[in-house]
């Protein structure tokens, strides 16, 4: 699944920061370990100005899994595309800015749910956000 999202040049920084924030939320939510890493620029897309990747931790393989990545596109797929855009004060069309981020990676958030709410028995504890759509608490 991809997010995406078409914003004006001037809050395209701030969109950026609200999607990843909204991953994070879910990893909030899920009550997993997760980090998130600004790329450098050596480590960026060809289309991407700034991209985060948020990874949750996987103690079983010791590892940190990408689950998603967010990336400010700028103007550059917009160019490609011809969407714009005409401001509300009348101006001349400008290209939007668009950005995109990955839904979370399930089988990596899966694996990371099952490896961080195993209990000693060995049995898995559901994250609380999840009962709702499991309707159980407990894997045994």
């Amino acid at each position: 699944m991809e997010l995406y999202k078409f914003v004006t040049p001037n809050s395209s920084n701030e969109e950026l920061e609200k999607l990843a924030w909204d991953v994070e939320e879910v990893c909030r939510r899920l009550n997993i370990p997760y980090r998130v890493i600004q790329l450098c620029t050596g480590d960026l897309g060809f289309v991407s100005a700034k991209s985060y990747d948020i990874e949750m931790w996987a103690p079983g393989c010791g590892e940190w899994l990408e689950v998603s990545s967010c990336s400010d596109c700028g103007d550059f797929q917009a160019r490609r595309s011809n969407i714009r855009f005409r401001p509300e004060n009348g101006n001349k069309l400008q290209f939007v800015h668009t950005l995109n981020g990955s839904g979370l990676a399930l089988p990596r958030v899966l694996i990371s749910l099952l490896e961080n709410c195993q209990q000693a028995d060995g049995s898995i504890a559901i994250p609380e956000a999840l009962h709702p759509y499991t309707g159980f608490e407990i894997i045994k």
